[in-house]
């Protein structure tokens, strides 16, 4: 090792009696250089140290009282009274002189035999290639252990270069030196002997210092040193803890005054949160996801597109649409599952970590920091997602502190804005029911003695065909409709099965019948043919083999109550005129089909009009869980969204033990419950016709009252009846029929009605189109085919049916004239 030492810029010059020379003791404290192993010499100037070989001093040399101990100055670890002082000796030049200031020539009174045995200073180390000087008296056991000394013509500059050690091929004193433990308190150091020399005497074991040899007084010297160092220390820390947490809850404050301004939009909400968390994390990119507790999947709504600034915020944040994923899968479903905060430092290592995203957008994702956001309960109702920490190789610990402080104002503030969406949701169900009950007229305890007064009709005594396929239920008068739903009831085994009280069904049925108003198509003449299309196929198809008893029910009640308060127009009309029930409802789809359930609800839920008030709780919730996807299966675009998975059943083959295929099914027989009037005599489809686009074209003049274009088919100047008709055909009512017979074989005969009815539609566009297009009013366009028609014989008849009264006499007034 080689080091370059100055001893006057560390310690000052001792303060030598004034009459001692100081060329007599410049002893070297050990304190000066702690790693320079120094041999420890005996020396003739001083009696403390027992000499090892016999000295050969000049009869000149002043006594010892001239060279007094070390001054304490010098090494203040060294007790006073230790009489530790190193002298330079005439016998080993290796011992350089304490300061270079002192100066080197001995005084006046000395002899000058003196002055030559006392070299100048040496330098700390020996080139190899210097002689060197041994004096003559000292051993020969010795001599190899002595530095060599450097000629007194190496100019005095270079001396303080040359490093301490001695050259490697010196082998090392043979008196070995011990150093002051303070110097070097990891040696252990103790008292040794020398095995190379038969001179040596072992140094008395008070010149060693033991490491626990420290004195009370340093100890207590240092601490009261910590005292003031732990205390500056401690607080110096507290502080910028306290730093930390005052920036922290001052952030935290304005994430919270951010957010609790948006609790009226959920979607609004979201984008505040990404926007937030991305500030406090310095993140590039933020997603939350919410978890959908019915389909157990996490749902993404709003994106974030990377760090813009503030005015671009709106461009990049916006509601898209959703994105699902299973909430048991990858960085986020973990998350969810687990609940704990998942910081990962390098996301392609991640084993959960999905690099497909990262190739096809070229996004490098680095780091990932994800936690879960929680209500009240402590449930986890979504999660955050920060990628990328921007100014740090990944988040840290303060990350995950922050984190999970802003998720509790999260989770807080989301549970909010969903409790206050299902508050005004509650409001506009409140006013759409007062809108209901001030439409219709409460179900007096006189109609309902009035309905009952007679007893339940047999179904055969209502009609002989009445449970045929060949019967048109609207053919029964108004009147008789409600006794017509009660004997249904009866005939199918529900009231005795379910203990169903008469007086709560005959409300219930007369509740549903004043719950439908009267457009030109669904009222509740369609309510009634619908229902009653559902027990012909459970008296002709044995649906009894096909799904369980309760299922079977809900399908019934579903078909009574599945268009409640229809307003004569679609799901398209009420998003588009901004209605009260899209306020209410667009947001989840099929406007008009969730306001007929949450109207049958509402009946139920009406005092005395509960006929489910027998069943037990859990069976109660199936039944409206039943109810509500059946009266959504009605929505045309539902169906065409199941339709191959009900053909995939269908070449599978049904399995009434798999509870996928029975739901399916329920979804099919209530569309082709809802379509049933296409499965009729030419009579039937042709008046049935007739309403339902009086009732489209009703919508379209009201879509060019508002300024909005409407569809060819809700345009009465440009709808062309026929073809309509013949493309509803082939493509929803023939391919619904179809699969139903295929399904339950007894239904093939509905296929061929619906066919043959497409045949006559086919028919009368033949004959139009060599006639020439009828006037620009469709309707009065029916009234023509069907006189062209009739006089060509090309009609035919409802062979189907064998009730002549029927067909030609009251079948048009009761289609005409009840439904207007």
């Amino acid at each position: 090792m080689n080091l370059t030492f100055n001893s006057e810029s560390i310690f000052p010059p001792p303060s030598l009696p004034p009459s001692l020379p100081p060329s007599l003791c410049p002893s070297l404290c050990p304190s000066l250089c702690p790693s320079l192993p120094l041999s420890l010499h005996p020396s003739p100037l001083h009696p403390s140290v027992p000499p090892s070989i016999p000295p050969s001093v000049p009869p000149s040399l002043p006594p010892p009282s001239l060279c007094p101990p070390l001054h304490p100055s010098l090494c203040p670890s060294i007790p006073p009274p230790l009489p530790l002082s190193l002298h330079p000796s005439p016998l080993h030049p290796s011992v350089p002189p304490l300061h270079p200031s002192l100066p080197l020539s001995p005084p006046p009174s000395l002899p000058p035999s003196v002055h030559p045995s006392i070299p100048p200073p040496l330098p700390l180390s020996t080139p190899p290639s210097l002689p060197p000087s041994i004096p003559p008296s000292l051993p020969p056991s010795l001599r190899p252990s002595l530095p060599p000394s450097l000629p007194p013509s190496l100019p005095p500059s270079l001396r303080p270069s040359i490093p301490l050690s001695p050259p490697p091929s010196i082998p090392p004193p043979s008196i070995p030196l011990s150093l002051h433990p303070s110097l070097c308190p990891s040696i252990h150091l103790s008292p040794q002997l020398s095995v190379n020399s038969p001179h040596s005497t072992p140094l008395s074991s008070k010149y060693l210092y033991q490491s626990h040899l420290h004195t009370e007084a340093d100890e207590h010297a240092i601490q009261h040193c910590f005292c003031y160092t732990s205390t500056v220390l401690t607080s110096t820390l507290a502080f910028q803890k306290e730093q930390k947490l005052k920036v922290e809850c001052q952030a935290l404050l304005q994430v919270a005054k951010n957010l609790f301004t948006h609790l009226d939009d959920v979607s609004v909400l979201l984008q505040e949160i990404i926007v937030e968390a991305r500030n406090l994390s310095d993140a590039e990119i933020c997603s939350v996801f919410l978890l959908d507790q019915v389909s157990h999947e996490l749902v993404a709504k709003v994106f974030d597109g990377g760090v813009v600034s503030d005015d671009e915020v709106e461009h990049i944040l916006c509601v898209q649409k959703e994105f699902r994923i299973p909430a048991d899968q990858g960085i986020a479903g973990h998350v969810a599952m687990t609940g704990q905060i998942l910081n990962i430092k390098d996301a392609y290592s991640h084993p959960l970590f999905y690099r497909g995203v990262d190739d096809s957008t070229g996004f490098r994702t680095r780091n990932i920091l994800c936690f879960p956001i929680k209500d009240e309960n402590n449930e986890v109702i979504g999660v955050a997602e920060l990628v990328n920490k921007t100014n740090g190789p990944w988040f840290n610990r303060f990350d995950e502190d922050l984190a999970t402080a802003f998720s509790i104002y999260c989770g807080i503030s989301i549970a909010h804005s969903l409790l206050y969406k299902k508050v005004h949701e509650a409001q506009f169900r409140s006013h759409l029911a007062n809108e209901m009950m001030m439409y219709h007229m409460k179900v007096s305890e006189q109609e309902v003695a009035q309905l009952l007064e007679t007893g339940l009709e047999p179904v055969d005594e209502i009609h002989p065909l009445f449970a045929e396929f060949t019967y048109t239920p609207r053919s029964l008068p108004d009147d008789n409709t409600p006794m017509g739903i009660l004997s249904m009831f009866e005939d199918m085994g529900f009231i005795n099965t379910y203990k169903i009280d008469l007086h709560t069904l005959a409300r219930f049925c007369l509740m549903v019948k004043k719950g439908y108003r009267d457009p030109p198509y669904h009222n509740w003449t369609h309510a009634f043919s619908v229902s009653h299309f559902c027990y012909l196929l459970y008296k002709n198809l044995g649906l009894a083999n096909y799904l369980e008893n309760i299922e079977i029910f809900a399908l019934f009640v579903s078909c009574m109550c599945h268009d409640l308060d229809h307003r004569g127009t679609n799901n398209s009309f009420q998003v588009a005129s901004q209605s009260v029930l899209a306020a209410l409802y667009s947001s989840e789809g099929s406007v008009m089909e969730r306001h007929h359930f949450a109207q049958a609800i509402a009946i139920l839920n009406t005092h005395g009009c509960n006929i489910f008030d027998k069943f037990s709780r859990k069976d109660y919730q199936r039944m409206l869980d039943l109810m509500r996807d059946i009266i959504l299966a009605t929505d045309l675009a539902h169906h065409l969204r199941i339709f191959p998975d009900l053909q995939r059943m269908a070449d599978a083959g049904y399995n009434p033990r798999n509870q996928t295929h029975r739901s399916l099914l329920l979804c099919l027989l209530m569309t082709s419950c809802d379509l049933s009037d296409q499965t009729k005599g030419w009579k039937t489809t042709r008046k049935i016709a007739e309403l339902i686009y009086k009732e489209f074209f009703s919508q379209g003049d009201l879509e060019k009252a508002m300024g909005n274009r409407p569809s060819e088919m809700m345009d009465r100047e440009k709808a062309y009846i026929p073809e309509l008709q013949i493309s509803f055909m082939e493509h929803i009512a023939m391919p619904i029929y179809k699969l139903l017979s295929e399904l339950l074989p007894g239904a093939s005969e509905l296929y061929e009605r619906v066919a043959t009815n497409r045949v006559q539609w086919t028919k009368v566009s033949h004959k139009f189109t060599v006639r020439g297009l009828p006037s620009n009013n469709s309707l009065d366009f029916l009234d023509e085919e069907y006189e062209l028609l009739q006089s060509q014989g090309a009609l035919g008849d409802d062979s189907h049916c064998d009730d002549t009264h029927c067909l030609n006499g009251c079948l048009d007034d009761v289609v005409g004239g009840r439904s207007q």
